[in-house]
């Protein structure tokens, strides 16, 4: 027979929180009871009646490898603030060294440490090659289209599509604000055009070393930044030829630094902070 001692131990749970210009997860370190964890996701993430988060990255510290799930419950192929998050935790918990590699569903990510002060961890990844096959986000597209024009509800907008190991719809010509970004995001992310959904970017080049993006996240919603997407703005601008190869992106959050390196793929540095640590009891949601 188990007892009610047992029952409140096996339900307890240690999460830590933290956050990459604004934009926060939980992470929870496996083996753990991560289908019981991502079926209360919703209620975790509730910034009003639970923790507060854009998702969670359930991270294996035998394998080095991490699962970034939305708030929605769906899992993400990849997160660049998500696989930076990852490093600092691996970095501050676990004591990984300068360098090593974070594992997600598509590839092995490189990482390097560039600083560590407190809960603070400064660290350039590599995103890899971004793709403009359509095929590759997948959107109902042929080929590697230049630009692509949708209609919305919200009105018609033209974009480049592109994939950093998710898929990207980035926005140009629209007003780049959080209202409009409200306004599109919705849309564009359920668009019949991406059977799989995707996420979406409205940009502004300002020069050619920097770029203003509104951010809205397929399965989380409107973010205050996102390294994937960062990545993607860099990638659709360099596509036009609108920046060169060094180019920081402004998002609401903070700004994250996109260089292509000679091999055509994309580096990303930037910060990522521990937030707090919470140990929980998951009946309690």
């Amino acid at each position: 027979m188990v007892n009610s001692r047992t029952i409140a131990t096996v339900s307890q749970l240690g999460l830590i929180k933290y956050q990459a210009l604004g934009n926060d997860y939980l992470v929870m370190d496996l083996p753990g009871p991560l289908d019981e964890v991502v079926r209360l996701l919703p209620r975790l993430c509730d910034r009003n009646f639970g923790l507060g988060a854009d998702g969670l990255l359930a991270f294996d510290p035998t394998s080095m490898s991490v699962r970034v799930f939305n708030p929605d419950r769906s899992e993400a192929q990849k997160s660049g603030n998500g696989l930076r998050i990852t490093a600092a935790h691996a970095v501050l918990e676990h004591g990984a060294g300068r360098r090593f590699e974070l594992r997600t569903v598509d590839r092995a990510n490189a990482v390097r440490v560039l600083s560590a002060q407190g809960p603070e961890v400064v660290t350039e990844l590599d995103i890899g090659r971004p793709s403009f096959r359509a095929a590759d986000l997948p959107a109902t597209f042929e080929g590697e289209p230049d630009q692509v024009d949708l209609d919305t509800p919200a009105g018609a907008v033209t974009a480049v599509l592109v994939s950093v190991g998710n898929p990207h719809c980035v926005v140009f010509g629209q007003p780049v604000t959080k209202e409009r970004c409200l306004e599109l995001g919705p849309h564009l992310e359920r668009h019949p055009a991406f059977p799989e959904r995707t996420n979406v970017q409205l940009c502004q080049v300002i020069d050619r070393a920097r770029v203003r993006a509104e951010v809205w996240e397929r399965g989380a919603g409107y973010t205050l930044a996102s390294g994937t997407s960062a990545s993607a703005v860099a990638a659709a601008c360099m596509r036009r030829a609108l920046v060169d190869d060094n180019v920081t992106i402004e998002m609401p959050g903070g700004n994250l630094a996109v260089r292509r390196d000679a091999d055509g793929n994309l580096v990303q540095s930037g910060p990522a902070r521990r937030v707090y640590r919470a140990r929980i009891d998951l009946s309690d949601f």
